[in-house]
C-alpha cells in the first residue's frame, strides 16, 4: 500500500495482485457475462413469415428403398432441429426474458446473463441452420444433398467457439442457480412455476443441458443417412465430410466437458476441505483427476461379517489417491430442480506409489516385513498377521475340501488294495470321488473369484506401528459393476507406469493442446525389449497372435497386455537365414517362449482372420478350425510363404505355397477367400482359399502384374486389395481380379511404401519425402496432404521420410527414418480421416528407423463382466437340464438335495445354526450297479428294486455312497456365454490395447544415445482400456 501511495507503477501492479488474492470479487475477471467481446455475433430475428420452417413434400411415387429410408431420416432431422430450437427458445423467452425484466428483477443482470451465457449465439446459429436447411428440403426430390450443408454449418470456428463457452460455463451455471435457489425463495418460486405451467414438465436443467447433447444426436442421424446412401450417389462424400466435421467437434467439446467436470470436482473437494496444505496438493496444475467414482467401503469382523458399510468417493488423482465421505443432504425441492453437489470430508490419502491392488490369494505376496491389518472392528487387540477380507467361509471351505482330497487320495490307494471285487468299492468309485473333489475345488476357487469381481482390495500404507516397522492397511471397497472395478484396477496400474521417468514427460504436443488432454490419451511407455541378439538379423515384421487364457486372475488380465502372442520376424543383415521368435503377452511385460530358426530371410508376417459365423454350419466349421489355432502366414526371400498353425505356444507348418517366379514375398494381405503377396518383381500372387476349407489351394495361384517395380504394399478393403507399384496404386477387385490404377504421386522415382485405412479414406506414405497423403476409397480422390517435417522441431526437414505407418484407436502413428514417432488424432467414425490436430511428438525413439509399428488388441473374456457366472449356471444345471438327478428322492421319500445352490452373499450375517451339507462324490459315474462285483451294503438282498442297466435313475444302493444328486459332467468349467440371454455380456465389451515398435536400439528424444544403440529393440506403449457397447 506504501508503494501505491507513491503511485509507481511497480507499486499500483503490487497493490492489484495484493487485492485480487484478499478481495473475492476482484479475483480473475469471468469469462463470461458482461464485458465478453462479442464480436461477429449479431442478434438477427427471423421471421418465420419469410423463413418458415422446413417441411417435406408429399412423397413421389417410384422411389427406390433407399430412396424412401432417406426420405425419413430427413425427415428426423427436420423433427429433431425443430425440437431443438423450440427448446432454445423456451429457454429464451420463458426464463432469460422474464428475469431480466425490471419489474422482476429476483436476480441482477449480470447473473442472469452469466446463467444463460452464450444461449443466443446458440440459438442464432441454429436459425440460420434451420434456414438452410429448409431451403435444401424445398429441393430434397431434385437434389438428395444434405452433407454439404452441415460441412458449411458447422465447420465454422464461431461454432466451436459458442458452444466451448457454454459448455465450460455449464458447471458455473448450475452454480449460480443452486445458490440463487437457497437464498433467493422467489427464484425457487420462479424455477417451480415454470415447470408445473410447461406441457412436459421438463426442468430448466433438462433443458440446459441439451447443447452438449446436440451434436451426438446429429452424428447418429448422419451415420444412418450414410448407411442408406449408395456409393455412386452424390451426397456420399458429402456425408462423410460432414461426419468428420461434427465428429471432431464433438471430441473437442466432450475433452473441453471433461476438463471443466475435472476442474469443478477438485474444486468442489477443496471447499469441503477448506485445508490450505491440502488445497496446495489439489493444485489443478501439478495434479489432475483420473477417475472418481461413488464406492462403499464394507467394515468386516473377525469372522469376516460385515460390520458397516458406508458411501465413499474415491479420488485418483495422477499421484495420490484420495477417500473422502459424502454427505449429499441438500433441500429436496432444489434437488429435483437442479444437481445439488456434495459435500465431502477426506478420510484418508494415500502416495500411488505406495497403494497395492491385491488380488484374491496374493496376501501371502505382501511383504513380510510389514504388518497388514483390515479396516475392520474386532473385540481383540491384536492387529497382526494377515487378515482375511472378503468373504472368508469361501476360504475356509476351500481349504477343508483341499485337506478332503488329500485324504480321499490316500483312501484311493488303500481300496486298490483290496483283495474282493464290489461294485460300489472299488478304484472306479474311489477315482471317481477324487475327480468330484478336483472339480468341487475348481468350482469354489471360480465362486471366491466371482465373490471379489465387484470388490477392490487396496493396500494403503498406515502410520509405523511403536517398534517402527511399516504398517499396510487392507480397505475393501465395493463397485457398482465388474466393468467398474476393472477400470479402476486398469487406471491404477497406468497411472503408476505414468509416473515412470520415460513417460514425465513422454510426449510433446502443441502447448493448447496439452491443457485439454485427458491424463491417459498419451499412449505410456510400459516396456523396452531387446529380441534377435546376438545382432545379426534385422527387424522386419510383427503381428499379434490374439488368444485367450482362462488362467489369468481379475486383477491380471486387467493390467495385463493384449492377451496373445507377439510373432517378431527377423532377417537379412549379416546372415542370410531367418528366424522367429515368438513372445507372450499375457502380462504385464512380454516373455520370450519360441524360437523358430527359417533358412530364409523373413520379409512379412499376415495373421489370418476368420469370419464371423452367420450359419449353424458355419458356426460349426469354426469350431473345428478352432482347434486347428491361428493361421499366420510367413513370406520369405526365396518366394515361399510358410503358413503356420498356433495353438498358444505349440507351433506347426501346415503348408508352404510358392509363386512360379520365385521372387521374394515383399508383403502379404488376405481377404475372405484370396490370400495376395506383393512381389518383388511387380506382380501379385493371388492364392484362392479351398472350397469349405481353411487353407489355400497349392495349385491355385494367379499372377497380376502391374509394373516392373516391386510391390511395396498391400491393402485389403470390403471388395477389392489395393496394391501399390512405383507411384501407381492398384485396385484390385475380388474374386476376378481385374484392376483400375490411378497415380498417388508425381513423382515416378516416388513410390508409396505404406498404406493404413481409416473410415472412407487411405492414408499413404512414400519412400522419399516427408509427406502423407490421404485419398478417398470410393472415388480415388485425394483429399489431403500433410508434411510431418514442419509438425515437429525435432526432425530434420529434407533429411526424413516415413518408414511405418498405423492407425489405432484414433490416432495416425507415423514411424521416421531418424527413430523418431509423431501421432496425430483422425477420426474413429465412417467419416475421412483427416488430420485436424498439431499432433504429438514421442520423447522416446529409436536410434535407427522406425522398421514397424504393430497394434496389438484382445477383448477380455466376457466372463470377466459378469456376476456369479459359474454359481447361475450351477442353479441352471440343478433346476434345469441336465438336473434330473436333483430331483431324486432318498430311501425316506424325502428329497436328498439338501446344498443351497444361491450364491454367498458375504455381506449377509451367517445362520446361526445349519445343518451340516452332504456333498455328492460323483464326476462321471451315474450309478454302480453295471460295476462288477457284489454290492457291499448292510441292508438285506434288494436286487429286485434294481434300475435296468440304462436307466440313469439311482437305485438304493447308489445311495449308500451318495448323498446329493446333481448333473456330474457339466460344471467343470462353466457354461459359455449364452448371448441371446447373458444381457450384460452381450452390452458391454472390454478392449485392451498396446501399439509396439520396432528398431534399433533406444534414446531420449534431445539426449545423446547410449552405446548399446545398435541392439535390435521393442517399445511398447500400452493405452487405457476401452469400454464400449
Amino acid at each position: 500500500m506504501k508503494a501505491a501511495r507513491n503511485g509507481t507503477k511497480d507499486g499500483l501492479e503490487k497493490t492489484r495482485l495484493a487485492m485480487i488474492r484478499k478481495v473475492s470479487f476482484l479475483q480473475r475477471k469471468d469469462s463470461t457475462g458482461e464485458g465478453k467481446d462479442d464480436a461477429g455475433y449479431m442478434d438477427v430475428s427471423v421471421c418465420e413469415l419469410k423463413h418458415p420452417p422446413p417441411q417435406l413434400c408429399p412423397m413421389p411415387e417410384g422411389l427406390s428403398s433407399q430412396q424412401v429410408v432417406r426420405r425419413l431420416i430427413l425427415s428426423s432431422i427436420v423433427q429433431s432441429e425443430s425440437s431443438y430450437l423450440d427448446s432454445l427458445k423456451r429457454i429464451l423467452q420463458e426464463y432469460q426474458k422474464p428475469l431480466l425484466e425490471p419489474q422482476n428483477w429476483i436476480l441482477s443482470p449480470k447473473k442472469v446473463r452469466q446463467i444463460f451465457y452464450r444461449l443466443p449465439e446458440i440459438h442464432q446459429c441454429h436459425s440460420m441452420f434451420q434456414i438452410a436447411l429448409a431451403s435444401r428440403v424445398a429441393e430434397w426430390d431434385h437434389s438428395e444433398k444434405i452433407g454439404d450443408l452441415f460441412v458449411a454449418s458447422f465447420s465454422k470456428s464461431m461454432v466451436l467457439d459458442v458452444y466451448s463457452d457454454y459448455i465450460n460455463n455449464f458447471t458455473n451455471a448450475m452454480t449460480l442457480i443452486k445458490k440463487a435457489c437457497l437464498s433467493k425463495p422467489a427464484f425457487l418460486d420462479f424455477l417451480k412455476k415454470k415447470q408445473a405451467s410447461s406441457p412436459d414438465r421438463i426442468t430448466l436443467y433438462g433443458l440446459m443441458v441439451k447443447p452438449i447433447q446436440r451434436f451426438p444426436q446429429f452424428i447418429l442421424l448422419l451415420q444412418d443417412m450414410l448407411k442408406n446412401t449408395p456409393q455412386s450417389h452424390a451426397d456420399r462424400l458429402p456425408l462423410q465430410l460432414a461426419l468428420t466435421e461434427l465428429e471432431t467437434l464433438a471430441e473437442k467439446l466432450n475433452e473441453q466437458k471433461r476438463v471443466a467436470d475435472q476442474e469443478a470436482e477438485i474444486q468442489q473437494l477443496a471447499h469441503s476441505v477448506g485445508d490450505r496444505t491440502f488445497n496446495k496438493l489439489l493444485n489443478p496444475e501439478q495434479r489432475q483427476l483420473i477417475q472418481c467414482e461413488l464406492l462403499t467401503e464394507i467394515v468386516y469382523g473377525d469372522n469376516g461379517q460385515v460390520l458397516k458399510s458406508k458411501e465413499r468417493k474415491v479420488f485418483l488423482l495422477n499421484d495420490t489417491l484420495i477417500c473422502a465421505n459424502v454427505n449429499l443432504k441438500g433441500p429436496p425441492d432444489i434437488s429435483s430442480l437442479v444437481p445439488v453437489g456434495p459435500k465431502y470430508t477426506v478420510k484418508w490419502l494415500a502416495p500411488l506409489l505406495q497403494t497395492q491392488v491385491v488380488e484374491v490369494g496374493q496376501d501371502s505376496l505382501q511383504s513380510r516385513d510389514s504388518v497388514i491389518t483390515g479396516r475392520r472392528r474386532s473385540s481383540t487387540t491384536s492387529t497382526t498377521g494377515k487378515v482375511f477380507l472378503g468373504p472368508p467361509r469361501l476360504y475356509q471351505e476351500l481349504e477343508e475340501l483341499q485337506h478332503d482330497l488329500a485324504v480321499v487320495e490316500e483312501v484311493s490307494l488303500l481300496v486298490g488294495t483290496l483283495h474282493g471285487t464290489y461294485q460300489n468299492l472299488n478304484t472306479t468309485v474311489s477315482q471317481d470321488w477324487c475327480l468330484a473333489l478336483h472339480r468341487l475345488i475348481r468350482l469354489k476357487e471360480e465362486e471366491i473369484q466371482n465373490a471379489n469381481k465387484c470388490r477392490l482390495r487396496l493396500s494403503v500404507p498406515g502410520k509405523p506401528d511403536k517398534s517402527g516397522r511399516p504398517v499396510s492397511i487392507m480397505v475393501v471397497l465395493n463397485t457398482p459393476s465388474p466393468l467398474s472395478k476393472i477400470s479402476w484396477v486398469n487406471r491404477l496400474h497406468l497411472a503408476k507406469i505414468a509416473q515412470r521417468h520415460e513417460n514425465a514427460p513422454g510426449w510433446e504436443c502443441a502447448e493448447e493442446d496439452g491443457k485439454t488432454k485427458a491424463p491417459f490419451s498419451f499412449p505410456l511407455l510400459t516396456c523396452k525389449l531387446p529380441v534377435f541378439s546376438p545382432q545379426t538379423l534385422k527387424l522386419q515384421a510383427a503381428l499379434h497372435s490374439p488368444s485367450q487364457s482362462s488362467l489369468l486372475g481379475f486383477c491380471t488380465a486387467s493390467t495385463s497386455l493384449p492377451q496373445g502372442y507377439l510373432w517378431t520376424a527377423g532377417g537379412g543383415g549379416v546372415s542370410s537365414h531367418g528366424q522367429l521368435e515368438i513372445f507372450s503377452l499375457n502380462r504385464a511385460t512380454p516373455r520370450l517362449v519360441k524360437t523358430i530358426p527359417l533358412r530364409s530371410s523373413i520379409l512379412c508376417l499376415e495373421y489370418v482372420k476368420e469370419p464371423c459365423p452367420s450359419t449353424e454350419e458355419e458356426a460349426e466349421k469354426a469350431q473345428n478350425a478352432a482347434k486347428m489355432g491361428n493361421i499366420i502366414c510367413v513370406g520369405l526371400q526365396d518366394g515361399s510363404i510358410h503358413v503356420y498353425s498356433s495353438v498358444d505356444t505349440a507351433v506347426q507348418c501346415l503348408l508352404t505355397l510358392v509363386n512360379p517366379d520365385n521372387s521374394p514375398v515383399l508383403c502379404l494381405k488376405h481377404s475372405l477367400s484370396f490370400l495376395f503377396a506383393g512381389l518383388a518383381n511387380g506382380k501379385v500372387a493371388a492364392y484362392q482359399r479351398k472350397s469349405g476349407e481353411r487353407l489355400w489351394d497349392l495349385d491355385s495361384c494367379r499372377l497380376v502384374s502391374l509394373g516392373s517395380e516391386p510391390v511395396c504394399s498391400l491393402l485389403t478393403l470390403e471388395d477389392a486389395v489395393w496394391a501399390s507399384c512405383a507411384n501407381q496404386v492398384f485396385v484390385i477387385q475380388v474374386p476376378s481380379l481385374h484392376t483400375q490404377g490411378f497415380e498417388a504421386h508425381p513423382d515416378p522415382g516416388c513410390s508409396v511404401s505404406h498404406m493404413v485405412r481409416s473410415g472412407g479414406g487411405v492414408w499413404m506414405a512414400f519412400t522419399s519425402g516427408s509427406s502423407l497423403q490421404l485419398f478417398h476409397t470410393e472415388t480415388l480422390e485425394p483429399l489431403q496432404e500433410v508434411n510431418i517435417s514442419t509438425r515437429t522441431a525435432h526432425l530434420t526437414p529434407g533429411q526424413v521420410c516415413v518408414s511405418s505407418l498405423l492407425v489405432c484407436q484414433g490416432l495416425l502413428w507415423v514411424g521416421t527414418s531418424q527413430g523418431i514417432i509423431l501421432t496425430f488424432p483422425v477420426p474413429t467414425l465412417e467419416g475421412i480421416p483427416k488430420i485436424t490436430g498439431k499432433g504429438m511428438t514421442s520423447l522416446n525413439a529409436h536410434c535407427g528407423p522406425v522398421d514397424f509399428l504393430v497394434s496389438t488388441s484382445s477383448t477380455l473374456a466376457s466372463d470377466l463382466l459378469r456376476r456369479d457366472s459359474i454359481l447361475n449356471s450351477r442353479e441352471e444345471g440343478v433346476n434345469g437340464e441336465g438336473g434330473g438327478g436333483a430331483g431324486s428322492k432318498g430311501d425316506d421319500g424325502g428329497p436328498r438335495l439338501e446344498q443351497s445352490n444361491k450364491p454367498y452373499n458375504s455381506e449377509a450375517h451367517p445362520p446361526r445354526e445349519q445343518k451340516p451339507k452332504r456333498l455328492l462324490l460323483q464326476y462321471r459315474l451315474h450309478s454302480t450297479c453295471q460295476l462288477p462285483g457284489k454290492l457291499l451294503t448292510a441292508q438285506p438282498d434288494q436286487g429286485s428294486l434294481r434300475a435296468p442297466p440304462d436307466s440313469l435313475e439311482h437305485s438304493p444302493e447308489d445311495g449308500s455312497i451318495y448323498e446329493v444328486s446333481e448333473d456330474p459332467d457339466v460344471w467343470v468349467r462353466g457354461r459359455p456365454v449364452e448371448w441371446g440371454r447373458e444381457g450384460e455380456a452381450r452390452r458391454n465389451k472390454v478392449t485392451s490395447t498396446a501399439v509396439v515398435s520396432g528398431g534399433r536400439g533406444y534414446r531420449r528424444v534431445g539426449q545423446t544415445a547410449p552405446a548399446y544403440s545398435s541392439e535390435n529393440t521393442l517399445l511398447v506403449w500400452q493405452l487405457p482400456l476401452a469400454f464400449s457397447q
